[in-house]
């Protein structure tokens, strides 16, 4: 069980809002440190990127001023990445992955598509907070909770949920909205996090049968489900509760986080290799700068707020704290060698099913 606290920084406001406009170097080399072991750095760089936009859309300009690499990103959730670099395992597209889910990191392992690789600065991070075989490193922790609309809920007269039966209430009836697990890695962790709770596989899609006629749609995004919460179409969505944090600071201002007293799931985000990939010299240094204090600080000055697994990065009180919230005991490897087979039980059992 992690218990730590969340973090972010004040102090990287300035370095995202000057990298807003930033000129790609006409110097190759990478700055001391970010290119691990002073390697010459060139040529473009293309990232699947799970996190939100705006988090990607930093990291890369961040990467690309330090270092001169042109860094573009693609936004894909944990599914379609792994679905993506299994497409194109013989001629790659993507030079490294950042961010979303570690049992997709794992899924993804385990079809040869990542390479093993230790960063130089790795042994800053948790061993908890890393792929004991080496294929992935953490860069941030999230908690999954409950994103819901307190003005929907009155008007239903149903209270703030605490619990996962508290989704079952009739009157929540097409008012819940979460993503589907095949290709969100925020709704795996919901599945998951079933399995943990109910003791298997068939206990926890017993549970999501009966959401199922509560759920008003299975969106692709694991974010989305939080937005449509937040406009009012649904009662309560189903996100890593920093994404429920920036919609209601955003203006969504019926918006209130809680979370499940029995345990909840939550994601260690990460960074990985891609296997053979266009630019592997720049992707490894990219890996390793994801791991420092200066790139995961860059997350909360773009509302993404996230703990960093970099116990050197500075922390900020909008995250919620670990210590206040029960997690489930999630094992990634596990999650991620049933995630085939569980997803595809889902979409026949639970998805494709008629709402009573």
């Amino acid at each position: 069980m992690i218990k730590r606290a969340w973090g972010v920084v004040a102090g990287a406001a300035a370095l995202a809002l000057s990298l807003g406009g930033c000129v790609v170097s006409n110097n190759p080399t990478a700055s001391p440190g970010a290119g691990g072991e002073g390697t010459a750095l060139s040529g473009k760089l293309t990232v699947a990127c799970g996190a939100m936009e705006e988090v990607c859309d930093a990291w890369t300009k961040a990467f690309t001023a330090k270092t001169g690499v042109q860094t573009s990103f693609v936004r894909l959730s944990s599914g379609e990445t792994v679905a993506r670099l299994a497409a194109s395992k013989a001629a790659p597209e993507f030079d490294v992955w950042h961010g979303g889910p570690a049992d997709g990191y794992g899924a993804a392992a385990g079809q040869d598509l990542l390479e093993k690789y230790t960063p130089e600065n790795a042994s800053q991070i948790p061993d908890k907070y890393k792929d004991p075989n080496g294929y992935w490193n953490g860069v941030y922790v999230g908690a999954l909770g409950f994103c819901s609309n307190a003005k929907v809920l009155k008007e239903k007269g149903v209270e703030l949920p605490t619990s996962w039966d508290a989704l079952l209430d009739p009157k929540l009836k097409s008012q819940i909205s979460t993503a589907h697990p095949s290709t969100s890695g925020t709704a795996f962790t919901t599945l998951w996090t079933q399995v943990v709770l109910r003791g298997g596989e068939d206990q926890a899609l017993d549970y999501m049968k009966k959401l199922h006629s509560n759920v008003l749609q299975y969106t692709k995004s694991g974010t989305a489900p939080g937005q449509i919460a937040g406009r009012g179409e649904v009662a309560v969505g189903l996100v890593f509760s920093h994404d429920c944090v920036l919609y209601k600071e955003r203006g969504m201002s019926d918006l209130e986080v809680s979370f499940p007293a029995e345990g909840t799931g939550y994601e260690i985000g990460g960074v990985a290799v891609v296997k053979n990939g266009p630019n592997t010299a720049a992707a490894k240094a990219y890996a390793n700068w994801a791991l420092s204090a200066e790139a995961q600080e860059i997350g909360p000055t773009v509302g993404s707020y996230q703990l960093h697994t970099n116990p050197n990065a500075k922390n900020d009180p909008r995250m919620v704290d670990l210590n206040s919230i029960k997690l489930v005991d999630y094992d990634f490897a596990k999650a991620a060698a049933a995630k085939k087979q569980l997803t595809a039980r889902f979409d026949a059992e639970v998805a494709a099913q008629p709402k009573s």
